[in-house]
Order: structure tokens, then C-alpha cells, then sequence
């Protein structure tokens, strides 16, 4: 008796798992396949598993393969956003001070959740967050509940705690000691922290090169240029790329001589620093996004924004490699696509943000080999938005379908 039924629930298990492997063709209007600065009519997209196995206008969907068809619609690569803090959130709502010294972590965490499962329904399927700011190591629980399907989000790249100079960071202003936004090290210390971090799960590594030493300072160098180059070299020899905070031309050049990977808002940055980026092949992520938002929350007149307008066009006049991330949790989650946008309008034009947001990021972590593009051999993240994306930034909030690692997550 115990044998026919075995073999019965082999059999249902059996057919299970070849539904769970049927193939998906994706049939759209049009693709944007990452690479090309225009969408392709008529392309058709073949998914198995948590592959891309075909892509183009001949594409047909084999023997038992499930046909999705999204009419009026652009499939594209997930999206990729290289600057957020999940466990932020605008600070139109709660001041960053008040996230950070007053917010229980448990609430952070609950924040941090919801951020994630809007950051994958607007079509960024991977992220990489810069920075807990005061919530500890949680991103590395965030990530690892991400990976086990226990809640959703998106692909997570953290870089746990981050690291500040001594004394440099905050809050400040409140009477007695109170959480910081960062760890703080300096010296021989920093090497620590350094491993310290990695040993914590951190993917990247992110320095903050200058800050404002006082809330009403400007902005000025922090680490050592000695402090910074050791603190690279460290993580360089575990595999860790580094991200660095680098909003003046000194911190620039610091970071730029130290060897970072990516360099963080470069406010104030000439002609100089992004040629010796360009030099060096150091990517610029001008998280355009927060300058905007920050200046709608003061209601600070658009004039304020002109020193960022330049430094950005003088960016885009050397050739330096642009990485897209608005610098997230800012402002909204889930509306991450800003940064394009804003990119786009300041001189970039729409196909070419669409590429730095795709396969332009995913090359910058590392990753052309799996992600950011629509081709076969890649893992299948794919975003279908209403509209052409190419020719209207506004597509991207018209998200209809999005697949991640070969599974429709939303609708």
C-alpha cells in the first residue's frame, strides 16, 4: 500500500516541479535591452527559470511555455539604484537627527521592510545601500530575510554601518552621548573597523571623506589622505569595493588619491576632480535626487541648486562613468526613479540615465556578467512599464509587471 502511494506523490512532485521550470515568453510592445539608446519594436522575451535564454523579434514560445503578453508596454532590465538607505525615510516627515537618536531600531526596522517591497514594485530589483545610518548591522538581517524569501525587496548590496571620522558625524546638539549615524574610528582604528564591517556581512565599504564638523559648518575634510588609502587598501585585499562621501574638491581629491570605487554627491566638484576620476575610472554618483528634495523641504528658492547644476554639468563634460542613485530614503522609496529623471533633464537625455541605471550600474558592482541587461545568460529581472521610457521619463512610474530572478513579483 505504502509503495503506490509513494510512487503517486513522486509523480505530483514530479509535475510540480516541471510547472515550477515551464518556460515564460514575455511578449511586449517594445524592449529596451539595456545597451541600445533606443527600445526594440516587436522583441519578445524567453525566460526558464532564472534566465534569460532568448531575446529579439523571431523569439516563439517552445512546447508548454506560459505566454505573458503586456500590451502597450517597454520590457527592460531591473532597474538599479546605487545609493539608498532603506532604514531612512524623508525627512519632510521626521528630521534625520530624530531618525537616528529617537526612532526605536525595531520601528527602523519595520520602515525598512515596507521601503524594501516598494523599492522592487517600482522596478529596482537590486540596490545598493550606503549606510544604516544608526540602525546598526540590521541591514545584513534585511538582506538575509530578502534572500530567504521571507520578505520581499530587492537584490541587497550593504555596506553595513559605514565609517565617519571621530567626532565628525552625528547627531549633535543634544545633551549627553546619543547613537551616531556611523561608526566612528580614526588611526590605526579604522583598519579595524574596516574589517570589522566586512566581517558584519558589508558588500561595499562606505568612508565619509568630509563632513560638516559642526551643523553650521560647511563641509571639510575628515580622514587623514593617509587614513583613507589605508582604509581602501584594506578593503581592496578582502574584495570589497569602496564608496566614499566626497562633497568638496579637497575630499575628492582625497577619495580620487586613495583609490575609491564610486564617489558620493561631489557638490562642489570641477573640471579637475571628475578628469582625475575619468583618469583613475572612478565612478560619479551626483545624487541629484536629495539636492532636489532637500531644496523642496526647506522651500529654499531654485538659485540654490545652480552650484549643484554645475558641478553636475561639469561631470558630464569630462566623460567620467555615472552612476545612477538618488541617494534614496531622502525622499520616498519607491520613487527611485527621480534620479533618473533628474538626470536625465540635466543634460544626460533619457537613454543614456536609462543605461547608467542598468547595465552602466551593474558593471560598476561587478555584476555585467549576471544582471543589468536583456540578453541570454542573464539572470531574469525584468521590468515592463506602460509607456516608451526612452522617450518619457514618466513611463517608469507606470509600472505593469516585474520579475524577479525569473518570478513575477508584481502584479
Amino acid at each position: 500500500m505504502l509503495r503506490p502511494l509513494l510512487l503517486l506523490l513522486l509523480v505530483i512532485l514530479g509535475q510540480g516541479a516541471a510547472r515550477a521550470q515551464a518556460p515564460v515568453l514575455i511578449v511586449p510592445d517594445r524592449v529596451f535591452d539595456g545597451t541600445a539608446p533606443e527600445a526594440h519594436p516587436g522583441w519578445k522575451v524567453l525566460i526558464q527559470g532564472d534566465r534569460i535564454v532568448a531575446a529579439g523579434p523571431d523569439v516563439t514560445a517552445p512546447a508548454g511555455a506560459e505566454v505573458v503578453t503586456l500590451p502597450g508596454t517597454t520590457l527592460m532590465p531591473g532597474l538599479i539604484d546605487l545609493h539608498v538607505h532603506l532604514f531612512l525615510h524623508p525627512y519632510d516627515e521626521t528630521p534625520w537627527n530624530d531618525q537616528v537618536a529617537k526612532e526605536p531600531l525595531a520601528l527602523r526596522t519595520a520602515r525598512a521592510v515596507a521601503a524594501a517591497r516598494a523599492t522592487l514594485a517600482a522596478g529596482f530589483t537590486t540596490v545598493r545601500d550606503l549606510g544604516t545610518e544608526g540602525a546598526g548591522e540590521a541591514d545584513a538581517g534585511l538582506k538575509a530575510a530578502i534572500e530567504q524569501g521571507i520578505v520581499p525587496g530587492p537584490r541587497l548590496l550593504i555596506a553595513s554601518r559605514a565609517l565617519v571620522a571621530t567626532g565628525s558625524y552625528g547627531p549633535k546638539g543634544f545633551n549627553g552621548a546619543v547613537p551616531q549615524g556611523a561608526e566612528e574610528a580614526s588611526g590605526p582604528e579604522l583598519i579595524a573597523a574596516v574589517r570589522r564591517q566586512i566581517g558584519a556581512g558589508a558588500d561595499w565599504i562606505k568612508l565619509y571623506a568630509d563632513y560638516r564638523w559642526r551643523p553650521s559648518e560647511p563641509s571639510r575634510p575628515t580622514f587623514s589622505a593617509d587614513e583613507l588609502a589605508q582604509a581602501v587598501r584594506t578593503a581592496h585585499d578582502a574584495g570589497r569595493k569602496v564608496a566614499m562621501h566626497a562633497s568638496t574638491p579637497e575630499g575628492m581629491r582625497r577619495a580620487i588619491a586613495a583609490g575609491a570605487d564610486t564617489i558620493e554627491h561631489g557638490n562642489d566638484g570641477t573640471a579637475t576632480e571628475f578628469a582625475a576620476m575619468k583618469a583613475r575610472g572612478i565612478a560619479f554618483c551626483p545624487t541629484l535626487a536629495a539636492s532636489d528634495a532637500i531644496t523642496r523641504y526647506t522651500k529654499a528658492s531654485d538659485a540654490t541648486l545652480q552650484p549643484k547644476r554645475a558641478s553636475y554639468a561639469a561631470a558630464l563634460r569630462s566623460g567620467v562613468t555615472l552612476c545612477v542613485g538618488g541617494d534614496t530614503g531622502v525622499f520616498k522609496h519607491g520613487e527611485n526613479a527621480r534620479e533618473i529623471a533628474l538626470m536625465a533633464d540635466w543634460g544626460l537625455g533619457l537613454p543614456r540615465a536609462l543605461i547608467a541605471a542598468t547595465s552602466g550600474n551593474a558593471a560598476i558592482l561587478g555584476l555585467a556578467d549576471r544582471i543589468g541587461g536583456v540578453k541570454p545568460g542573464l539572470i531574469a529581472d525584468l521590468v515592463a512599464v506602460t509607456g516608451d521610457p526612452t522617450q518619457d521619463a514618466t513611463a517608469l512610474g507606470r509600472v505593469a509587471a516585474v520579475f524577479q530572478a525569473g518570478r513575477r513579483v508584481r502584479p
